[in-house]
């Protein structure tokens, strides 16, 4: 029911938020008038998405600890010591290509309250300034319907570059304002080793990933030479991917009744076969969805994904999240590389696996490819676009937009 807990607290998220604005800047509500030196904050989910929450974020020069503050509901000032959470994380450092010490935290915040709002702060603990206090909303007990946000490729450079990504997430959130989490098919900038460019990816898009998680795939523009250094650093994300592959990079993690599995198709391709397969045979959950960048099916096809394309034949993935093309495409439902549906009535009973790729949310646009036997929609309009996914029991729908907020495709996947 799409009105129930979830919904009841969003709409306390936006009091909060409304709270915050009013205290922005009020050196009462913060411990010190110094203004936090944490930048690229972001969230993810690296465990049980309805007790637990994780946050990344760097600072400039290196601080010493990391350290988070979280309360149930607004963050108000004077509030009882008894009522914040505490949590301490790790600490590592990372250098920029300007030879620039960075501090990289990493926290992991558990034993929440599933279904609740919650505030929370950065810093390092040694009072020296905290971050703007951010919300968000743990995932509720009972699975219920949801809706998630697909998006690929902002690979930008210049500030006016990640303008258009930021603008696409302002439309997406918009449109669809109780998304609960987004998925990003990689290449999130251009040049991943390039400081500057991390920066205007995650300022563009603070005020939803800050509270809305961000789960990333490996794109090869994260992933150059075997090193994913630069990304990694960014993001806390489960840690149970595939043997060989760079931590970081392959993950799975469940939301509702769907279970997620991001590959990397940059490297060991090989070795993600077999954690796939374990992967899947392990997972109970009803949906099953893929998010890697080279699409198998997309504009074109990535070859060496082959095997994996008969792992989710054999465990009869629901839906492929692609990137990489810069293009829209979305196949007709596949099965052993052959059309098993006509691409208009609702693929049921997991007839067949359907492949997208939801164009580009950034500035850079290819010339349409070829089409090809499994295309059944497949444009290049040189709009920025973003995909909202919602599911419903037994019902995925997925709907594809333009940045105007216009509807170009859509299609369902019944069990």
């Amino acid at each position: 029911m799409r009105t129930s807990i979830y919904r009841k607290a969003l709409k306390l998220t936006a009091i909060i938020m409304m709270g915050i604005t009013v205290m922005t800047g009020c050196s009462e509500a913060l411990d010190t008038g110094v203004h936090s030196s944490a930048k690229s904050i972001v969230t993810t989910i690296s465990g049980d998405a309805r007790t637990s929450r994780s946050f990344t974020w760097h600072t400039e020069p290196a601080a010493a600890d990391a350290v988070i503050q979280v309360v149930e509901g607004a963050w108000k000032k004077d509030l009882d010591e008894n009522h914040i959470l505490t949590v301490k994380g790790n600490t590592t450092t990372i250098t920029t290509e300007k030879n620039v010490q960075q501090g990289v935290h990493k926290v992991d915040v558990t034993g929440l309250k599933a279904g609740t709002a919650y505030s929370y702060r950065v810093g390092s603990g040694d009072g020296h300034g905290w971050s703007e206090p951010a919300q968000f909303v743990t995932e509720p007990e009972a699975a219920e319907a949801f809706t998630f946000l697909n998006v690929t490729d902002s690979q930008g450079i210049t500030e006016a570059d990640f303008k258009l990504w930021g603008h696409t997430l302002d439309q997406a959130f918009q449109l669809l304002p109780d998304a609960r989490f987004i998925v990003h098919n990689g290449d999130l900038t251009e040049f991943p080793g390039i400081e500057s460019g991390w920066d205007h990816f995650f300022e563009k898009g603070e005020q939803w990933l800050t509270r809305i998680p961000l789960m990333p795939v490996t794109g090869n523009h994260e992933e150059i030479d075997n090193d994913a250094e630069r990304f990694v650093s960014h993001f806390r994300v489960p840690d149970n991917g595939a043997d060989g592959s760079i931590p970081g990079t392959t993950y799975s993690f469940d939301y509702g009744n769907a279970h997620f599995v991001v590959l990397n198709t940059e490297s060991n391709i090989e070795g993600q076969t077999e954690w796939l397969r374990e992967d899947l045979a392990r997972t109970d959950k009803p949906w099953i969805i893929a998010a890697m960048h080279r699409g198998a099916y997309g504009g074109s096809s990535y070859k060496k994904v082959k095997k994996w394309v008969e792992v989710f034949d054999e465990f009869k993935v629901d839906l492929v999240l692609q990137g990489h093309n810069h293009e829209y495409s979305r196949s007709y439902p596949l099965r052993g590389g052959e059309v098993v549906g006509d691409g208009e009535s609702a693929v049921t009973g997991k007839q067949g696996t359907v492949y997208v790729v939801a164009n580009t949310s950034g500035p850079k646009f290819n010339e349409k490819k070829g089409d090809k036997f499994y295309h059944k929609v497949h444009f290049q309009n040189s709009q920025q676009m973003f995909a909202g996914i919602t599911i419903d029991g037994d019902t995925l729908s997925y709907k594809a937009y333009n940045v105007d907020g216009e509807l170009l495709d859509k299609f369902e996947l019944k069990h």
